[in-house]
């Protein structure tokens, strides 16, 4: 993290987003919106390829906040009771009783996520709505705080299920971690001796103290003037010929917690146009469709970054 930048942001986030970059060198702004999501009590997807971190990110978030951490690994064959849980027969009480699932976790990695069935990924849905499960007829609370950290590979597309725009919906963000620069992977080389070995990784924060930094951001003002220019930002992506899809108005409230998360993380109590453009298309990108333009050259020119930012350069600034 650049000690300069630093200096203005919340102390109990300079800690965390230290410790967690004492593993994940050179991906300040990764770590930086993973936290952002995570105070607006936001699920992350992080898409990209294989090998770049994605399982070690949310392990060490987990880690870091001293949370119960669960990763489970999406296959074709995965049931939907195998991430919730089911109701069995225990032969010692003679009576039937719920076994929690995997999803009963602060911090739950959903590896793979579009190696699953829709019927499967649909699990999900209500976890990450409501953080809560139903299961014959009963309804279970999850724990607090919670967290779906989800991931898939872009570019393979043998044996994946696409996930549906209602399932994407749900995702505050996503995020792309890339590879580390030169400097940076060299320094990784150097470090990291043993594969995978996080355990040197203290926590810094405990639940109640994460719960209470995520009531503080709902309290984040933000001006009726910024939630018009936020509102004329959504529209836009209802209106431009660019996009086939809009943002719903869900893509709005999610839009404006993430706004209100980065003030939160910058140390203000209030919101700023930046903390809203910045935050546009990580909200918003996976929860539009594009439409697809061609050079003669067959070469793709728009995708929902492009046309977002399109978006950002029309729409009228707040002074």
């Amino acid at each position: 993290m650049d000690k300069g930048v630093a200096t203005r942001i919340r102390p109990e986030v300079v800690k965390l987003q230290e410790n967690i970059e004492q593993v994940i060198k050179g991906k300040s702004e990764v770590v930086k919106n993973l936290l952002i999501g995570f105070l607006a009590q936001g699920h992350i997807l992080l898409e990209d390829v294989p090998g770049v971190g994605k399982t070690t990110l949310a392990h060490l978030l987990a880690r870091s906040l001293n949370l119960s951490f669960s990763r489970i690994q999406f296959t074709s064959d995965l049931l939907p009771s195998d991430i919730i849980g089911a109701v069995i027969f225990n032969q010692s009480t003679h009576d039937f009783e719920f076994k929690p699932g995997p999803i009963f976790a602060n911090i739950v990695l959903a590896d793979e996520i579009n190696r699953t069935t829709p019927k499967t990924q649909s699990a999900l849905l209500e976890a990450m709505n409501s953080a809560q499960v139903s299961v014959d007829k009963q309804t279970y609370d999850l724990p607090r705080p919670f967290m779906v950290i989800a991931t898939q590979n872009p570019i393979e597309f043998h044996g994946t299920f696409p996930l549906p725009k209602s399932q994407m919906d749900r995702f505050l963000m996503r995020l792309e971690v890339g590879y580390p620069a030169l400097e940076d992977e060299v320094r990784i080389l150097r470090e990291q001796r043993e594969v995978g070995n996080i355990e040197f990784v203290q926590p810094v924060m405990e639940a109640e103290e994460v719960l209470e930094l995520q009531r503080e951001v709902q309290n984040v003002e933000i001006a009726d003037e910024l939630l018009y220019y936020l509102a004329q930002i959504v529209a836009a992506t209802r209106q431009s010929q660019l996009i086939e899809l809009g943002a719903s108005t869900r893509a709005a409230l999610a839009l404006r917690r993430a706004a209100q998360a980065r003030a939160f993380y910058e140390g203000r109590r209030y919101c700023t146009p930046d903390d809203i453009k910045m935050m546009v298309v990580p909200v918003l990108a996976h929860r539009i469709q594009a439409i697809r333009t061609f050079e003669r050259n067959g070469s793709d020119v728009s995708d929902e970054a492009q046309a977002l930012m399109r978006i950002l350069e029309e729409v009228d600034v707040p002074l």
